[in-house]
């Protein structure tokens, strides 16, 4: 089954749907870091020594990283069940497969941009994103 494909009318009118999803996925992507980092730092302090901490303090962040991962997940997955792709899970990046002449374009969007305002081809990824002009 191909894509769905968005006209940039119906692309807009995923993102107001769309918009606060991609918002918790950045921050929830950037949680996850910290936490990673903490895990890490407890992993390394009850290798040494303990320094007052106890498995139960390693285990919270354990916890707390499942449930961000679920989290996350779910926000990839209700993003994906609109027909958006996420490209980048720290700026909340999400493409929208469009037509334009003919071939397959994607509709750009991140985190902290007003409107959809750009495109690129498949191919060309973030770093060929043009301005929308004649997009439908």
């Amino acid at each position: 089954m191909s894509p769905r494909t968005f006209t940039l009318a119906e692309a807009t009118e995923a993102l107001h749907e769309l918009r606060p999803v991609a918002e918790r996925l950045v921050a929830l992507r950037s949680r996850l870091r910290l936490v990673s980092e903490r895990q890490a730092e407890l992993r390394a302090a009850v290798g040494a020594n303990g320094h007052g901490l106890t498995l139960n303090d390693l285990q919270l962040t354990t916890d707390e990283l499942q449930r961000l991962g679920d989290e996350l997940n779910a926000c990839i997955e209700t993003i994906q069940a609109v027909g958006a792709e996420v490209k980048d899970l720290e700026t909340g990046l999400l493409d929208f497969p469009a037509l334009r002449e003919g071939r397959e374009i994607l509709l750009c969007w991140q985190v902290g941009e007003d409107a959809i305002a750009w495109w690129h081809g498949r191919e060309e990824g973030f770093a060929g994103r043009k301005p929308l002009d004649g997009v439908e």
